[in-house]
């Protein structure tokens, strides 16, 4: 595993729990927020009647390649890495002190890595789904933690493992772009009764070597991702228009043509983190979020 290179970076709002190298854990009035803001997303996604999902943590590799996730993204790529479990090989690791001066772990011959830790949660839909004929528009909901090596991480605000809840749509163009869309106004009308300060802006996926990549020229001729920036300042989820791209990739099809699909993805530690920024950490002074259920 590659040890990335990063800063750490002290949080803006309130204090919590961190584990450092881009790893925070939440208690008390957060951790209430976080399941508070989770039941709202999930809640968001019942109107749509979709279904809950629970997957597990890692993607098998030979399904990421399927759509060039190896070259695309290799910057944020996290293996689950173990040992070659053959006895000379456990002996030469056990003969030696396990950790290096900075804390690290000495690897011996590692087995194979077949599998990738989750790098967003709605990837693990379309694996799931492969092959498969829709009679109807699909719509489908889980959350993941998921992990992202970074340049540089902040708590709460940018991290190597984090929460995304994801709600998806799968159907024909027409069924896809009306579920975004109406899912848009819904988080527009919500962001204005609150008084969350957000903007809406075309954004493009985090290509590696981003102008040799033509998917990422593609995005920058026909855009497909709509983030909802905090104060100018940070990303908390995305609107994302897929087109047919994993209906292709995994033989998903609807009305006889790969399956469209979309999503409406929440990135639950940034939420915490702008509702904190916004409106502080006393419970009493937060927006009653009930009413959105």
């Amino acid at each position: 595993m590659i040890t990335p290179q990063y800063k750490e970076e002290v949080a803006t709002p309130a204090t919590f729990a961190g584990y450092g190298g881009g790893h925070a854990a939440l208690t008390g009035s957060k951790l209430k927020l976080y399941r508070v803001l989770d039941r709202l997303f999930l809640s968001w996604a019942e109107q749509w009647h979709a279904q809950e999902y629970r997957f597990p943590a890692v993607l098998p590799a030979r399904e990421l390649n399927k759509i060039g996730y190896f070259k695309s993204f290799p910057q944020h790529m996290t293996l689950p890495v173990g040992l070659a479990a053959d006895h000379d090989n456990l002996s030469e690791f056990t003969a030696h002190e396990p950790l290096d001066a900075d804390g690290a772990v000495r690897l011996t011959h590692c087995a194979p890595a077949k599998d990738v830790l989750t790098p967003a949660a709605c990837y693990h839909f379309y694996v799931n789904f492969q092959n498969d004929v829709l009679n109807a528009a699909r719509f489908v909901t889980t959350k993941a933690t998921c992990f992202r090596q970074e340049a540089r991480y902040t708590p709460l605000h940018r991290q190597w493992s984090f929460s995304m809840r994801e709600v998806v749509c799968l159907g024909t163009a027409a069924e896809v772009t009306q579920y975004l869309e109406a899912f848009r106004r819904t988080l527009e009308r919500f962001f204005h009764s609150i008084d969350l300060p957000i903007k809406w802006e075309t954004a493009t996926d985090p290509f590696f070597n981003p102008q040799n990549n033509p998917k990422y020229i593609l995005q920058k001729l026909d855009p497909v991702k709509t983030e909802m920036v905090f104060e100018g300042e940070l990303a908390i989820g995305s609107v994302n228009f897929h087109r047919n791209y994993f209906g292709e990739a995994f033989r998903i099809s609807r009305a006889g043509e790969d399956a469209f699909s979309g999503c409406v993805a929440f990135g639950l530690d940034r939420w915490v983190y702008a509702f904190l920024k916004r409106f502080g950490d006393r419970e009493d002074r937060w927006p009653n979020l009930k009413n959105w259920e």
